[in-house]
């Protein structure tokens, strides 16, 4: 098992890891609209949910995959109403690749933010 940490996503605001590898795949923490410094991104599901893809993307290359390695996803949203938007985001950043996915509505997320994304991915074989 191998705990994964990068500088190009912000780090865990608490007890846990970015992402653990283990047989061969990573298992990534959610991620939210944090700057890699730790900066929470203004109000706006459209600017959120781009860095919450920035920071998984991090998170996966720093790991040995990326979002085409990706089987399934879990999306967590602060309003349904959001899903439109986040669902148009999600899919620009995964193209035609198509992982496994849930959706949720939650009634906060962590530092408030309005979308979170979790990942299992595959990771390449060196």
């Amino acid at each position: 098992m191998k705990f994964v940490q990068t500088n190009k996503a912000p780090s865990a605001i608490g007890p846990y890891s970015q992402a653990v590898v283990a047989n061969g795949m990573v298992f990534t923490s959610g991620q939210i609209a944090l700057t890699p410094e730790g900066v929470m991104l203004e109000n706006d599901v459209t600017i959120q949910t781009k860095q919450v893809l920035k920071n998984l993307s991090a998170v996966l290359e720093e790991a040995g995959s990326s979002l085409g390695d990706v089987i399934k996803t879990t999306i967590f949203l602060d309003s349904m109403d959001d899903f439109a938007v986040v669902n148009e985001i999600y899919a620009e950043a995964f193209g035609s690749h198509k992982p496994a996915r849930s959706t949720v509505a939650v009634k906060t997320l962590p530092k408030n933010a309005l979308v979170e994304i979790d990942a299992v991915a595959l990771v390449r074989s060196k």
